[in-house]
């Protein structure tokens, strides 16, 4: 059984520091909802607080419509899998999973049954007599799921469980961990600085800054259209290219920037005089001149191959980077290091939004 989780207006402080500032969000019963931002932008102060080992300053913890005020974590309906896992070396796999169960008092019996059905989860069927210490690191995140999961809470709240593993292995554990959380169907609350986690298993994502929840949507609506400077910069790679907006009407704007005049979809209604900074995905501009009137000129400076995709990067008009992303199935033709060539890209797969802060990382 699952449970909503509602942040209403919930601020957290430490001394004059606001670590998380007028947070309201509504996250639905069985949901995958993640929060992603830089570190110190306070998601882990927000997993804290709804799980009771923070007490917001002002505002309201609400699970399963009920307000959390002065409930401790033990006393919750959550359970957390931390950073580190904190899994008992000494212990078998078995007896990690069902310490909560052992804790409340429940039979030996009771326990080897269950921890047997969550093995079968994990798909460690026949692992219980193992110690962790024979685990890989795979195993041993899934064992650390089931430990959590074993004492039925309706909420679990994950820190960054995957950022000790190597890049092959986090990204197998993306799919296992969706997987679980489909099959038990409970809600899940995921923590993590890195995009790709949080856009292939997350049915809603809450992009964080300096404790401030920038804009929440599915990783399609971050990605393809973002709310602010901070999200378009953040969520993947992108080309900012800021300026005054000389012309707009409610579909496009023009922006007059140091590389010209360049358009670019109009989301949040910019008008002529604005400031304003146009966004162009590195994947979504072309090299050569094209049949658009948003091209500009460029110098290469260094070309990197990545396997899947080859990297140009440029230099424009007052020394001003730009990159440029080719699949490896591309037609277009790669310049050398120093070469003059334009880049062009099609005006909707530009977006104009008001001049913010970008991001740091």
């Amino acid at each position: 059984m699952s449970a909503g989780v509602e942040l209403d207006r919930v601020t957290v402080r430490f001394g004059e520091f606001t670590a998380v500032d007028n947070a309201t969000l509504d996250i639905k019963g069985g949901e995958f909802f993640s929060f992603l931002g830089p570190s110190g932008c306070g998601k882990t102060t927000i997993l804290r607080t709804v799980s009771g080992f923070l007490e917001p300053t002002h505002g309201h913890v609400r699970i399963g419509g009920q307000d959390m005020s002065g409930i401790g974590p033990n006393k919750r309906p959550t359970a957390l899998i931390f950073q580190n896992l904190a899994l008992f070396p000494l212990m078998s796999v078995a007896e990690n999973i069902t310490y909560g169960l052992r804790v409340r008092g429940v039979d030996k019996a009771s326990r080897r049954k269950k921890a047997d059905e969550l093995l079968d989860l994990i798909a460690l069927p026949g692992q219980g007599d193992k110690l962790v210490s024979e685990l890989s690191g795979g195993q041993k995140q899934r064992v650390a799921i089931a430990r959590a999961l074993a004492v039925q809470p309706k909420v679990l709240l994950l820190d960054e469980p995957l950022s000790a593993l190597d890049l092959k292995l986090r990204q197998h554990m993306r799919s296992e961990l969706r997987s679980i959380q489909q099959k038990v169907g409970i809600t899940f609350i995921y923590i993590t600085h890195d995009q790709g986690e949080a856009l292939t298993m997350s049915d809603r994502i809450a992009v964080m800054s300096d404790g401030v929840i920038q804009q929440i949507g599915d990783g399609k609506a971050v990605y393809d259209a973002p709310t602010t400077a901070f999200v378009a910069s953040f969520v993947g790679e992108n080309n900012p290219f800021p300026g005054i907006v000389a012309q707009a009407d409610d579909n496009y704007a023009t922006v007059d920037t140091a590389f010209g005049r360049l358009r670019g979809r109009n989301p949040r209604g910019a008008k002529a005089g604005d400031k304003a900074i146009l966004f162009v995905r590195p994947e979504s501009a072309r090299l050569g001149q094209g049949e658009t009137d948003t091209t500009f000129a460029s110098t290469v400076k260094n070309v990197a191959f990545e396997g899947n995709m080859t990297h140009v990067y440029l230099e424009g008009i007052g020394k001003k980077d730009v990159t440029v992303s080719v699949g490896r199935r591309s037609s277009m033709t790669i310049p050398a290091p120093h070469e003059a060539t334009p880049i062009c890209y099609d005006a909707e797969l530009g977006i104009v939004l008001p001049e913010g802060m970008l991001a740091r990382e």
